[in-house]
């Protein structure tokens, strides 16, 4: 990933949502760029890109996602790397289409602020 990779995610998820998003991002070099500050601000308002702080997990709920899709994993069996990608996707999936589960993410009491939004 890059910020210009960044700003296309920034574009096709703006255009998706065909309103103004506010994304939650962590302090990556390329969530922080110079390009992607500049297209946010271009943006009139349209893009804002709000950055949680350093070494904070427990306020992101992305890591809800990982912690619930490694829960799951280590219940099965896999054998190879691609059994390993295999299970993962599925598992991912899962989750994408399970917008209760996704939203249980958003109600823990460090993410007050993301509840909000949604």
């Amino acid at each position: 990933m890059n910020g210009r990779r960044f700003v296309e995610f920034l574009k096709k998820l703006r255009a998706d949502a065909g309103r103004p998003i506010i994304v939650m991002a962590d302090k990556a070099s390329y969530h922080t760029s110079g390009g992607v500050r500049r297209y946010a601000a271009d943006s009139h308002g349209e893009v804002a890109v709000k950055h949680l702080p350093a070494y904070s997990p427990d306020l992101n709920p992305d890591e809800q996602v990982w912690n619930h899709a490694k829960a799951r994993l280590a219940k099965r069996f896999v054998a190879t790397k691609e059994e390993f990608k295999a299970a993962l996707f599925s598992i991912l999936l899962s989750i994408q289409r399970t917008p209760d589960l996704i939203l249980s993410f958003f109600q823990l009491p460090s993410t007050p602020y993301a509840a909000h939004a949604i």
